[in-house]
């Protein structure tokens, strides 16, 4: 799943590349990704690109007209071609395309997912903000304006597991699967610890994992072409993804969170006192 620093990375790309540029033709090729049912893609057809922005893990491709909400979902992503006639290859197996933006120059924008599910949304949209969606998400841990004090505020009276919280969009946008597993082994907190539960310190090291962990994978995202950016977040993680391998901490082999059916992992030493947890 794309997370904030690779929204982000997108969104810049985008800025880069499309803004200027005139959207000549869209094509849908799976429907039920699009959320706008009475708003179809081709309100955007002959509207000149003007930026783009992120709301979590939300990408806005911004028009003179309406605006595109991009949704990522569970394996929703996007792949550039500034020539259609030899597209950029994505290295996911099993990716499908959802739609194509095609703009004058011959660039092009596809829009995918995994061929097994539909997890992306597509809408057209006036005000980004007013969007269900966007308007329901808590703080970015990205912003500067995010505080410890803002983390408390979260945290509070939460009797919610730290994985579970981190990922939660209402409570803080865009984080997602890979880097709740990061901040926590940074932040040396279990996993299943209840947010509700941490002292004063234990507080204060989560709150500077999440900004350690997230504006490293940002500066390191930042300028990475969008088909590079999965294999440079998945060679970035100490722990995601990395079952049965040394911690680089303490050399304690790393475990699956139980019940994560393998999309989640942790350290025991680093993390639980030693302890595994209990499936």
């Amino acid at each position: 799943m794309p997370e904030s620093p690779e929204v982000d990375a997108l969104v810049g790309f985008l800025g880069e590349h499309a803004r200027g540029h005139v959207v000549t033709a869209v094509e849908l090729d799976e429907f039920r990704a699009l959320k706008s049912r009475d708003r179809p893609l081709d309100e955007i057809v002959g509207r000149t690109v003007t930026g783009a922005r992120r709301f979590g893990k939300h990408a806005v491709l911004d028009t003179d007209g309406p605006a595109l909400l991009i949704s990522f979902g569970r394996a929703g992503w996007a792949r550039w071609s500034d020539d259609v006639a030899a597209p950029a290859h994505d290295p996911r197996p099993g990716a499908a395309e959802i739609a194509r933006i095609a703009f004058d120059g011959g660039a092009e924008l596809a829009i995918t997912d995994a061929a097994e599910w539909l997890s992306l949304g597509l809408s057209i949209i006036d005000e980004a903000e007013s969007v269900p969606a966007i308007a329901k998400l808590g703080p970015d841990p990205a912003s500067e304006s995010f505080t410890a004090d803002a983390l408390d505020a979260v945290l509070a009276g939460r009797r919610k597991r730290l994985k579970a919280l981190l990922q939660e969009q209402e409570s803080l946008a865009g984080i997602g699967g890979a880097y709740s597993d990061e901040i926590l082994h940074v932040a040396r907190l279990s996993p299943n610890a209840h947010a509700a539960t941490l002292d004063d310190e234990e507080r204060a090291r989560l709150f500077a994992a999440i900004r350690d962990v997230l504006g490293s994978a940002f500066a390191a995202r930042r300028g990475v072409p969008p088909e590079r950016l999965k294999a440079e977040k998945v060679a970035s993680m100490r722990v995601h993804g990395r079952r049965g391998e040394p911690c680089p901490v303490c050399g304690d082999t790393v475990r699956d969170i139980p019940a994560s059916k393998g999309a989640a992992q942790y350290c025991a030493t680093c993390q639980t006192g030693g302890v595994p947890l209990d499936a």
